[in-house]
């Protein structure tokens, strides 16, 4: 049996639950936020993932979003029903899926766009060094 001392360590040094509590408490923080607008922070950054001059497929917004396909797939299905994204058969490759953002889509995320701009500055102004930019860099080192 591991002592107790252990547990206390791993409550105090432990990167992954620091980084799991600091998620969860943004994520909240998002969440409330962006609900008046039908919408999750997950939902929101999917969406903002195809806010592209073209629609992209599901390979690259699965990887900018740390998602596999099937995660992917599922997240966007209650936003076909909202009819906020079309998922669409790539005619050169019709195997392959092309994730369209609606103009239902591009006005929501405008509506939505300023709450979300405001609410990040203000956690960007609780970082106690006063440095986002170096946060920023130190998690892309981890993902």
């Amino acid at each position: 049996m591991l002592p107790y001392e252990t547990t206390l360590l791993v409550r105090d040094c432990c990167l992954c639950l620091h980084m799991q509590r600091a998620a969860r408490a943004l994520a909240r923080r998002f969440d409330e936020v962006l609900r008046p607008f039908g919408l999750t922070n997950g939902q929101f950054s999917l969406l903002m993932s195809l806010n592209r001059p073209e629609p992209p497929t599901m390979g690259p917004v699965a990887s900018l979003l740390a998602m596999d396909r099937t995660t992917l797939t599922a997240a966007l299905k209650p936003l076909e029903r909202r009819e906020l994204v079309q998922v669409l058969r790539d005619p050169s490759d019709r195997r392959t899926r092309i994730l369209k953002l609606t103009d239902d889509g591009r006005d929501l995320l405008a509506r939505a766009f300023p709450v979300w701009k405001s609410t990040h500055d203000e956690v960007e102004q609780l970082l106690p060094d006063g440095d986002p930019d170096g946060l920023r860099r130190s998690l892309q080192v981890l993902s």
